[in-house]
């Protein structure tokens, strides 16, 4: 009996196919054959450098680096997704279907940055290189004088340009720097209750068709159940809040001891003032439940206004 073929779906950015990769190799591993489908994306179109200047601010949350891989999915082309889970909507149309989260890196944001320098002691008026708008309000609210400049591209390419002098430091994620081994100018590593992190973050996801179960059962090994249930709490928090990447709200859950704690942050988008919450529950506790108290309290203590 022959092996059962997979065929995945991939961006063919430097850190997506790292990802499709690293997951090809855990399928081959059990002894699946796997071939990878590199599909270019109408995000990855916009950071040619011929548009990168008419990528709007918001373009994450339009789901641009992931319509093709969906359509690709739909049409039989591909069987399975890797994404970056932050880059996933909160709620997957009906006809696909959430097969596996791998265990989760790390999901904390880090400040990089050619010189020996942290947050605190940038110059004054420093430009930091982010379009997160969580990003941007959270460290207003930690140095209200800092400026933001547009950085876009991939990790190498956003390093160049922070090499070239285009901005003082960057902000980027903690995970794909370490999966490109591109850490050498990472001089500070922001805790969740400093610099909380975007729902997801750190976690690879995989998609597949809803009605797919051979894929599914194929994959299911990968999906690990402690890092399923931190982002789903996390992934709640943000749908409920009526939102996605453009807001700025970070939510991070972790486990001690199975015993849940979910952060959040909430940052006005133009002023330097913001609200952080922590919460902690039995072992035991849903997700559902644990990201509905968390909304209860944020809506209570004034999110919403600030959001608006």
């Amino acid at each position: 009996m022959s092996a059962q073929k997979l065929r995945i779906g991939s961006r063919g950015s430097q850190l997506a196919l790292w990802q499709a990769n690293h997951v090809a190799g855990l399928l081959r591993a059990r002894g699946l054959e796997v071939e990878i489908e590199i599909i270019k994306t109408t995000g990855d179109r916009m950071q040619e450098p011929e548009f990168l200047s008419t990528m709007p601010p918001d373009a994450d949350s339009k789901g641009i680096f992931i319509k093709e891989i969906e359509e690709a999915l739909t049409v039989n082309k591909i069987d399975l997704a890797v994404h970056s889970l932050k880059d996933l909507p909160t709620e997957l149309a009906p006809q696909f279907s959430l097969a596996a989260v791998l265990e989760r890196a790390d999901a904390r944001d880090v400040l990089v940055c050619v010189q020996e320098r942290t947050l605190t002691s940038l110059p004054a008026n420093s430009r930091i290189g982010t379009t997160s708008p969580r990003r941007q309000a959270q460290l207003r609210v930690m140095q209200p004088e800092l400026q933001f400049v547009e950085v876009r591209g991939n990790v190498d390419t956003r390093l160049r340009k922070l090499a070239e002098g285009h901005a003082d430091a960057l902000v980027l994620a903690a995970a794909g720097l370490d999966r490109l081994q591109g850490t050498e100018w990472v001089r500070q590593i922001f805790s969740p209750d400093e610099l909380c992190p975007a729902p997801g973050q750190g976690a690879l996801a995989l998609e597949c068709r809803a009605g797919d179960a051979a894929t599914q059962q194929a994959v299911a090994f990968l999906d690990h159940a402690p890092t399923r249930y931190a982002v789903t709490a996390e992934r709640l928090v943000l749908h409920q809040l009526g939102g996605g990447c453009s807001l700025p709200v970070g939510v991070y859950c972790e486990l001690r001891d199975d015993r849940p704690r979910l952060y959040a942050a909430v940052a006005h988008p133009r002023r330097a003032r913001g609200s952080k919450w922590m919460i902690a529950q039995p072992a035991g506790t849903s997700a559902e439940a644990l990201a509905a108290e968390m909304v209860e309290r944020m809506l209570t203590d004034g999110a919403r206004e600030m959001l608006s």
